[in-house]
C-alpha cells in the first residue's frame, strides 16, 4: 500500500514531540500565567504555604519510593558510580563556577546565580535511564548512579550552595529551612520506605502527579513573585539567547568530559556514565530553589535550570538513538 500524504507529517509530529519535554511546556504556559496573573496579597501567602507543603510531601515521596538496599548495592561497581559522583558533584560544578568569570555584559548577575545552581544540582533520574536504555547502556548502573546522585544532592547540594552562594539571597528560614523542608521529609520517607516504599513504587503515578504539581506550583510562585516584585525588569532577549548559548557550551563540556573519562569502562558503562554524568534534575532542583533562594531570586535561578533540561532532553535523544546503532 502506497504511503499516505499525511506520513510525512505524523513522522515530523512524532519527531518533535520526542524532543520536546511536555513538562516543560506546562512551565513555559505557568510562567506565562505568573507573568499576565501574578498573585498578590493573601493569594501569594497562601501560595507560599501550599508550596511549602508541596515540598515536603515531594521530598518524603523521594525518601519513601528509593530502596537503600539498591543503593548500597550499586556502590559496589565503585569505579562507575565514583565517576558519576565526580561528574556531578567535581567536574560540573567547576564549570559552573568558570561560567561565573563571564562579564555582566554578557551573562547578567542573577541569571550567573543561577548557572552556578544549575551546576551544584544531582542528576536525573527518570531522562537518565531512558537514555541509557535506548543507547543499549548499562540500565542497572544507571539507575542507581541516579539514585545515589539524587539522595546524595540532597545534602551536598545545599552545602554547595551555603558555601558557594551563600550571600546570593539564601532563604529567609536557612539552614532551619533546608532542614525542616528537605532533608526531615527525605529520612522519615526512608525510615518507613521498608513498610511503604512497595506500595509508593506500584502507584508510581501518585509520585509522578506529585513531582510535577510540585515543580509546576513552584515555577508560578516564582515568576509571580518576581513580577509583582519587578525582578525581571532587567532580563532582555538578549540575555535569554546569550542563557541559551551557554548552556549549550556546558552541556557539550560535560559530555565531552564524562565519554573522555569513561574510555576504560566497557561500553555499557560508559554509555551509563555519559547519560548520567552530563544532566541536572529539574524536578529536584526548582523545588529545593525555593527552599534555598528568597522567592525572586529562586525565579531568576529557575530559568537555567528549566533551559538546560530542555537542551539535555533534545541533544541526548540524538545521542542515545546514534550510539544504539553503534552497539548493535
Amino acid at each position: 500500500m502506497p504511503d499516505s500524504p499525511d506520513q510525512p507529517s505524523r513522522g515530523l509530529v512524532a519527531t518533535v514531540r520526542g524532543w520536546i519535554d511536555p513538562l516543560v511546556v506546562a512551565i513555559l504556559a505557568v510562567l506565562v500565567l505568573g507573568l499576565v496573573l501574578p498573585a498578590s496579597g493573601t493569594a501569594a501567602d497562601v501560595l507560599s504555604t501550599v508550596q511549602t507543603v508541596a515540598i515536603v510531601v515531594l521530598f518524603f515521596g523521594y525518601g519513601a519510593r528509593m530502596r537503600t538496599s539498591e543503593i548500597w548495592d550499586g556502590l559496589r561497581n565503585g569505579r562507575l558510580q565514583g565517576s558519576m559522583l565526580a561528574a556531578t558533584f567535581v567536574v560540573f560544578p567547576l564549570i559552573g563556577l568558570a561560567a561565573q568569570l563571564l562579564p555582566d555584559s554578557v551573562l547578567a548577575p542573577d541569571l550567573a546565580t543561577g548557572v552556578l545552581y544549575l551546576s551544584l544540582l544531582p542528576s536525573t533520574v527518570q531522562s537518565s535511564v531512558v537514555f541509557t536504555s535506548i543507547a543499549r547502556g548499562n540500565v542497572a548502573g544507571a539507575i542507581t548512579g541516579a539514585t545515589i546522585s539524587n539522595v546524595v544532592g540532597v545534602v551536598v547540594t545545599p552545602v554547595l550552595v551555603a558555601l558557594l552562594l551563600g550571600g546570593s539571597g539564601g532563604a529567609p528560614g536557612g539552614f532551619v529551612g533546608i532542614l525542616v523542608q528537605l532533608l526531615v521529609p527525605f529520612a522519615i520517607g526512608q525510615l518507613l520506605q521498608p513498610w511503604i516504599g512497595g506500595w509508593v513504587r506500584a502507584h508510581a503515578w501518585l509520585t509522578r502527579a506529585t513531582d510535577r504539581f510540585t515543580i509546576l506550583l513552584v515555577a508560578y510562585t516564582a515568576v509571580s513573585e518576581a513580577q509583582t516584585s519587578g525582578a525581571w525588569d532587567h532580563v532582555t532577549a538578549g540575555a535569554l539567547v546569550g542563557l541559551v548559548v551557554l548552556c549549550a557550551v556546558m552541556l557539550a563540556a560535560m559530555l565531552t568530559a564524562t565519554w573522555t573519562a569513561g574510555r576504560g569502562l566497557a561500553l555499557p558503562d560508559r554509555i551509563a556514565l555519559l547519560m548520567v554524568g552530563s544532566k541536572k534534575s529539574l524536578a529536584t532542583g526548582l523545588p529545593m530553589a525555593a527552599v534555598l533562594f528568597t522567592p525572586a531570586v529562586a525565579a531568576s535561578v529557575a530559568l537555567p535550570v528549566i533551559v538546560f533540561h530542555q537542551l539535555q532532553l533534545a541533544t541526548c535523544a540524538v545521542l542515545a538513538r546514534r550510539l544504539a546503532a553503534r552497539v548493535e
